[in-house]
Parts: structure tokens; C-alpha cells; sequence
């Protein structure tokens, strides 16, 4: 296969859509001899923040000197981006190897299941870090937790960074629902850290914990951190006392992000992992998370973030209230139609001076036109143009240097943009 056919091979198989359970990437895995029994897996769910807490723990326990791969997604630019070692990308060399002995192995064996994009994605990124050895394997769950095609492992700890509505066509209307299917991961006698904060939330994971005997700590009871000045954080877990730890992420939303890293890290050095001070400092001060609070041009500023839900809308919406100065706001929205996309303008729209409603290249993608007449109950300036590329464009010739241009509503259109500004070298 070529790099163009791999792609188009692993993209076709979305025409399944999302098929839960654990019996297709059982059988990948199976074809494969069980890579992911060997791994030694720190196992990432949660609604908000899965991608930042795995990124701070992989750029934490490199610093200690582990060889630490890092599952995630979606993608922002390349598919490469999803599966890395000590933060250097899978090799498309790699992915077209490995896509093509999977899929060879399905053949031989004469399997005959519908496996998704997802199912064969997971079972790549088992299968390479087992093959490259690496010392740690994070994984963020792709969507809920139970039938998320990551939840065959064993990890060494569990984290639900939060729970938040998100997915309620697939999850559940209530976030109680949405915080069983997340419990899901939770495994017997494994610790589990979370910086759930909702009560009924809480519950539910206490409740699931006591059944599968494994010890829950939980930020605010048991672990909390304090932001202290811009970017930086005091933290105190059971034994660890730390003081003005710097973020190398901007955003309010960090603070607690950082948090749960470090509970994760202080739990995963109680199984035998050695994680220092000195490489908590240097790993969290260096971590960068693209499409999170991302600063990709100055005079105007441009600010890429992928909040997607209701609960991301707000965090954003803290940060620009409270990290910002700006004359005018211009904000460019790309949201997907299965999305509560009147609640996240309702928490956003607000704030911007024009809206630019576009809609980047997704299927799932609510049509700019529609974006548009919803935000008009909460913003007075609003345009339609269709290209997202064509959108920040359009915001960079009117806005001003004082001004500040913000691309969000979804990771696909943060994707969309960065990937603009890449090819005329604006990133």
C-alpha cells in the first residue's frame, strides 16, 4: 500500500460508523498475538481534558527517562499525530506497514467482522508501542468508556478526568448515564483518579469503585491544586507537596487539568514508577497541546481551541474573560450537528463582536448557514462563509492588531485552519 492508500483504507472503513463493543478489536488484537497484554497502560476517559492530562503525565514521564507512547485523538493536521513515542510521531512508513499487515492477518484468517476506523487505529498503536518497547503506554479513550475499543487493557491506574453531557445521542441524555458508560473503564483492585466534581457524578463512580475493589481518589478530596499566579499552580496529593509549578498551557481550564495529572502521577508512583520533582517542573512546564488554547499568531492574535461541548464553551469563555485583552473579538465557528450547538453559542456568541459561521470539512459538520441563524439570537454582527480557511482569512483582513481573532466549536475545525495556516507557513 502507499501512504495515499492507507489513508483511503482506513478512512473507508468509517462507512461502518461506530460499532461499540470489544469483540472486533479483540479479534485485531488476537490476529496481532496480544500486543496490548504486554503493556503497561495508564488508561485516560473522561468528557473534557483527556488529551491535556495524557499529554502533561507522557511529557512528565519522559522527562523521568521512560519511553512513553501516547495515544489520542481525533487528529489535528496528520493522522501520524495520533500515535506517538516521546512526542516524535508514528512514521507513515510505519502506518502504512502496519495497516497493511493487519489487514493481511484479517485476510488470512478469513474474519469476516466489520471493523471501524477506530478498532483498526487502536489495534496500530497497541501493536507499535509493543513493537518499539516502550516503557508506558497512555491511552485516551476514543468515545464513553465501556465499549470504547481502548477498554481491552489492564492499566496500572485508571482516570475520568470529568463528566460533562457530550455524545447524548450515543451516551444518554443524563450525565448520569454518560457517567456509567465512562465507569466502564474502571477496572478490578485498579486505582481510579478522577476531578469529577458533579455529586451525582461522584456517585457513580464511588458506587462502581466499590464493586470492582479499586481505590478512587478524587481532586479536592484527596489531592488538590491551587492556581496561584498566571499559568502556575501550588499542588498537594497525599504525599507529595508541590509549589509554583509552571504550565507550558495557557487556559484557566489547565489548572485542574494539571491537577488530576499529578494525582494520576502520584498514584502511578505507588505502583513502582520513580516520577521526581525535577521532571514534574521541567515535563508540565514544556507540555504544549496544539488546538488548546493555541496562540498561532500575534498582531492580530489568532487563538485556536477546540471546545466542543457546553462545559468546554464555558471554560473558554472563562479564559477569554479572564487571560485576554483585546479591542474587538472576531470568531470564527465550526460545530458538528450532533453537538448541543445552541448551548455552546449560547455560552460563546455572546462574547464576540462579529461571528464568522463556517463549517469545516467533516460530514458531521452543521451547515454554516444554519450555525448562523442560531448565533444571531446572541451576537449582531454575523456572516456566513462556508470555508473555515476562507473565514480566519476573512477575520485577518478586517481585524486589527489589537484585536483577537478565536477559531473553535470543534477540534475538526481547529484541525481545518491549522492546517491552513501550515501551508502558508503562518504556524
Amino acid at each position: 500500500m502507499s501512504q495515499q492508500e492507507t489513508l483511503a483504507y482506513l478512512y473507508g472503513l468509517e462507512r461502518f460508523g461506530m460499532v461499540f463493543g470489544l469483540e472486533n478489536i479483540s479479534s485485531l488484537l488476537q490476529v496481532l498475538g496480544d500486543p496490548h497484554l504486554a503493556l503497561k497502560v495508564i488508561h485516560v476517559g473522561g468528557t473534557n481534558g483527556k488529551g491535556s492530562v495524557s499529554a502533561m503525565m507522557a511529557s512528565v514521564l519522559q522527562e523521568e527517562g521512560y519511553r512513553v507512547g501516547l495515544y489520542t485523538s481525533p487528529h489535528l493536521v496528520s493522522f501520524t499525530e495520533r500515535i506517538q513515542i516521546n512526542g516524535a510521531p508514528i512514521a507513515w512508513e510505519e502506518v502504512v506497514r502496519l495497516t497493511d499487515l493487519l489487514h493481511r492477518r484479517v485476510d488470512e484468517k478469513n474474519i469476516s467482522q466489520q471493523f471501524t476506523f477506530f478498532d483498526f487505529t487502536t489495534a496500530i498503536a497497541m501493536y507499535y508501542f509493543f513493537l518499539q518497547e516502550v516503557d508506558l503506554s497512555i491511552l485516551e479513550v476514543g468515545l464513553g468508556g465501556r465499549l470504547d475499543s481502548t477498554n481491552v487493557v489492564q492499566p496500572l491506574i485508571t482516570v475520568i478526568t470529568n463528566v460533562e453531557k457530550d455524545h447524548f445521542q450515543i451516551l444518554g441524555e443524563r450525565v448520569e448515564d454518560i457517567a456509567r458508560e465512562k465507569a466502564g473503564i474502571v477496572k478490578q483492585g485498579v486505582p481510579l483518579i478522577s476531578g469529577a466534581t458533579k455529586s451525582e457524578v461522584i456517585e457513580i463512580l464511588e458506587e462502581t469503585c466499590r464493586e470492582k475493589g479499586a481505590p478512587m481518589r478524587l481532586m479536592g478530596r484527596d489531592f488538590w491544586g491551587k492556581r496561584v499566579a498566571p499559568r502556575t499552580i501550588d499542588f498537594r496529593g497525599r504525599t507529595w507537596v508541590l509549589e509554583d509549578i509552571r504550565l507550558g498551557v495557557a487556559g484557566s481550564y489547565q489548572i485542574a487539568n494539571a491537577t488530576v495529572a499529578l494525582g494520576a502521577l502520584e498514584a502511578l508512583e505507588e505502583t513502582g514508577y520513580r516520577v521526581g520533582e525535577e521532571p514534574i517542573y521541567k515535563g508540565l512546564a514544556e507540555v504544549r497541546w496544539p488546538g488548546r488554547l493555541e496562540v498561532v499568531q500575534n498582531a492580530p492574535q489568532i487563538l485556536l481551541d477546540g471546545a466542543h461541548n457546553p462545559a468546554a464553551a464555558r471554560s473558554l469563555k472563562a479564559s477569554l474573560q479572564e487571560e485576554f485583552d483585546y479591542q474587538l473579538l472576531y470568531m470564527v465557528m465550526g460545530i458538528m450537528a450532533d453537538k448541543e450547538v445552541s448551548a455552546i453559542l449560547a455560552e460563546l456568541a455572546p462574547l464576540a463582536d462579529v461571528l464568522i459561521a463556517s463549517s469545516p470539512p467533516n460530514p458531521r459538520a452543521m451547515p454554516a448557514q444554519r450555525i448562523a441563524e442560531i448565533a444571531r439570537n446572541y451576537c449582531n454582527e454575523v456572516t456566513v462563509i462556508e470555508d473555515v480557511g476562507e473565514g480566519v482569512d476573512y477575520a485577518r483582513e478586517v481585524a486589527q492588531k489589537d484585536d483577537l481573532i478565536v477559531v473553535t466549536g470543534s477540534l475538526f475545525t481547529v484541525g481545518a485552519v491549522r492546517d491552513h495556516l501550515l501551508s502558508e507557513g503562518q504556524v
